[in-house]
Formats: C-alpha cells, sequence, structure tokens
C-alpha cells in the first residue's frame, strides 16, 4: 500500500557540489491516488512508475531537484483533502492524479487558492475544464466528453439507437452518463432506463435483469476498476452479449486481459494512448515495463509520466524559484509549450486547462488475432483535437472569452 511516503528524489541534483547543494531549489510533486481499493489498478504503482520515469528522464542541467511523494485517499473525500491541506503546510508545488472525480473536484479550488498546480489524470469529470475551470489547473489523457463523443458517435453508426446506463452513483457515473446521453439524443437516439449503484459493488445479478427487460440496444458499463470486471462478468454468465451489445465507457488492457479476449472480443473502446500504437509509445513502454514487471502502461498511467514530464519542461523554463513562488505562472507556461514526448500526439493545453490529442478508435481483438498477452487491439479511427473533445465554447469554463 502507497503511503505518505518519500517515493524519489530526482536524478538531477546528483551531480551539484555538496557546497552547492543546500541553495538547490526542490519540486515537490504529490500524487493523490487509489493506492488500495477497487481503481488502484488503474492508477497505483503504474501510474507512480511513468511519473518516475518524467523525473528520471529531467536533465542534470535542469538546476533542481524533485521529490515525488505518494499516499493513499481511500476513495474518501475527507481523507483526500485532509491530505492535500497538509501537502500544501509541507510546501507541495503540485498535486497529480487523483483517480476520483469527487476529490479531485474538492481539492480544485484548495490548489487555486493556494497557488499551486493541479495535474489532474484518471480523472474523468469533463466539468475540471468547464464550470469549474481554474488557471491553476490542466486535466490529461480523458474526460467523460471525450469517451461519450468518441465512443458514443461509434455505437450510434452501428445502429446503437436505444440506450440503459448501469453507472457507478458519484461523479465519475453520472458525467458520463449525461455525456454520452448528450450524444445520443443529438443523433436521435433515446435513453430507456438507468442503474446506479455505489462503488465496490459485487452484485450486479439485479440491474442486469432490469437491462435485459429494458429491451435496449445497447447496454453501457459507466463504471471502472474492479466494478467493471465484477459488471461485465455477470452480463456474460446472463448471456447479455447475446441479445444486447455491452459497451463498456472506459475499459484498460488490464481490465481486458482480466476479462479474457474471449469474453470482450468486439468490444469498441477509446485511448489516448495505446502502448503499441506505434514507434514511440512502445519506446516509452520499453523504458517503462523494466519496473512494472512487464506490464505496458494504459492511457491513464502514461497520462502520469506525460503530465509531470511537461509540468517539469514549464519548471525549467520559467526557474524553479519562480515555479514555486507562483502555480499560476507555472500552468500559464505550461500552456504556452508545445506538449512533446512519447505519449500523446499533436498535444496541446487549452485555456481552460483541457489537455487535447489525438484520440483512438479501438476495437478488441479476437484471440485468434492475438500475436501475445497484450496485444489486445486493432486500430480502427484516429480522430484529431478538434474532433475528440469538447469544444472550449460548450464548457462552460470562465476563463475561456469568446
Amino acid at each position: 500500500m502507497l503511503t505518505r511516503r518519500h517515493i524519489l528524489a530526482g536524478t538531477a541534483a546528483l551531480a551539484v557540489p555538496a557546497r552547492a547543494f543546500a541553495q538547490t531549489p526542490t519540486i515537490r510533486i504529490g500524487m493523490l491516488q487509489d493506492a488500495s481499493g477497487p481503481y488502484s489498478h488503474l492508477g497505483g504503482r503504474l501510474s507512480l512508475e511513468c511519473a518516475r520515469q518524467a523525473v528520471l528522464e529531467l536533465p542534470p542541467s535542469a538546476g533542481f531537484k524533485v521529490d515525488l511523494i505518494a499516499a493513499d485517499h481511500h476513495n474518501s473525500p475527507d481523507t483526500g483533502m485532509s491530505i492535500a491541506r497538509q501537502w500544501m503546510a509541507d510546501g507541495v508545488d503540485a498535486i497529480m492524479e487523483f483517480n476520483n472525480s469527487a476529490i479531485a473536484l474538492a481539492a480544485n479550488n484548495l490548489i487555486r487558492d493556494t497557488d499551486r498546480v493541479m495535474l489532474a489524470n484518471n480523472v474523468g469529470s469533463a466539468a475540471l475544464s468547464g464550470q469549474f475551470c481554474t488557471p491553476n489547473m490542466t486535466h490529461w489523457t480523458f474526460d467523460t466528453s471525450m469517451l461519450a463523443r468518441v465512443l458514443g458517435n461509434a455505437l450510434m453508426d452501428q445502429g446503437g439507437d436505444s440506450w440503459f446506463f448501469i453507472r457507478a452513483d458519484y461523479v465519475f457515473g453520472r458525467d458520463l452518463r449525461d455525456d454520452t446521453a448528450a450524444v445520443v439524443r443529438a443523433r436521435g437516439g433515446k435513453i430507456v432506463g438507468e442503474v446506479a449503484l455505489p462503488v465496490g459493488t459485487t452484485d450486479y445479478a439485479g440491474a442486469l435483469l432490469e437491462a435485459q427487460a429494458s429491451g435496449a440496444k445497447v447496454v453501457a458499463l459507466a463504471l471502472a476498476g474492479s466494478d467493471l470486471l465484477n459488471c461485465v462478468k455477470q452480463a456474460g454468465e446472463f448471456g447479455l452479449m447475446q441479445k444486447q451489445k455491452v459497451a463498456a465507457l472506459i475499459i484498460y488492457p488490464q481490465n481486458v486481459r482480466a476479462l479474457g479476449l474471449a469474453a470482450v472480443q468486439g468490444t469498441f473502446l477509446t485511448e489516448s494512448f495505446y502502448w503499441n500504437l506505434n514507434d514511440r509509445t512502445r519506446a516509452f513502454t520499453a523504458r517503462v515495463t523494466p519496473r512494472t514487471s512487464g506490464m505496458p502502461p494504459h492511457m491513464g498511467a502514461a497520462g502520469a509520466y506525460s503530465s509531470v514530464r511537461h509540468y517539469l519542461k514549464a519548471v525549467a523554463s520559467l526557474g524553479a524559484v519562480a515555479a514555486k513562488r507562483s502555480g499560476r505562472a507555472t500552468v500559464a507556461e505550461m500552456k504556452r509549450l508545445p506538449v512533446e514526448d512519447d505519449v500523446l500526439t499533436h498535444a496541446s493545453i487549452r485555456a481552460d486547462g483541457r489537455v487535447v490529442s489525438d484520440v483512438h478508435l479501438f476495437e478488441v481483438k479476437t484471440p485468434a488475432e492475438s500475436h501475445g498477452e497484450w496485444d489486445l487491439y486493432n486500430l480502427r479511427a484516429t480522430l484529431g483535437p478538434d474532433r475528440a473533445w469538447r469544444p472550449t465554447s460548450e464548457g462552460g469554463c470562465p476563463l475561456v472569452h469568446a
């Protein structure tokens, strides 16, 4: 279990003479995440190692050290906010990850009010770059609006014009339902029902029976982590896939591997990063997997790398002293600089703090198509930033000026 402990001291300071060492600024980054609960495999150690990789790649010439610390919020907003407040008091410069929309939204104003930096990642709520945007916030990799726009349209194109939702009963599940429903209705489809269940639910029988009875063409699972795994397994036991299309609105390679290709083959999904997409994604994966027991990063973990790398690039550009003085100025520099790494393509940070990039539509392979335990997807389409993400004009962010 990750605790509030020191994880890494950046290597940039190693060549600094002892006399100068005390004068070398230290940038402190706190990774606040679910390290032991139902979403731990969506972040956890994998995200930590990807963030650590970004620190390891910081050149010695940067002129500052980096401390990366981590803590488990146990999916409790009270616990998460307690840790965040303590980190602010301890001089942490940036808080990242979150794995939980409710905790991210709760921490958002604290980070703004203390003028630090927010690197939201593995967070679904699109409201972060909408009505709750701040000049101190950046939001990476995915959000519910992106998932809904790409996958909702793809399933509507296949004739899925009636939908039933089984969703998590908190901000992420509600936002993913709302954003996807808006896409379906805009295309002339209809929502025929939904069931909302708490995090950690293990028995989905009642919800699945209700979905069956609804006659919906698409049963959409606005779930994640072990909740998603349990629901998909039970859907297979109920034979739901034989009569209705079951759509996992967010599913990671680790989920697909755990469920098995035979159970998930033909499922469509959306990713901004896939380890086997191209030479650059494979190169990044090769740098990280020696510390992850061979497990490739998913888009959430890869986003931890991308966000830390770009943040440190902005710190180096501004100078560490200036960056520590103002998170708002640091985020402004992040928005000015191009996002360049082996994870995201055609990426940039908009005025609302939303990191936009190419997004890819994949279909899960059949067992016969796969050539290895992590060879899971066929690429079906790539959408550019202008098509995959909600326009700034629709988000309601007060930082955006028409």
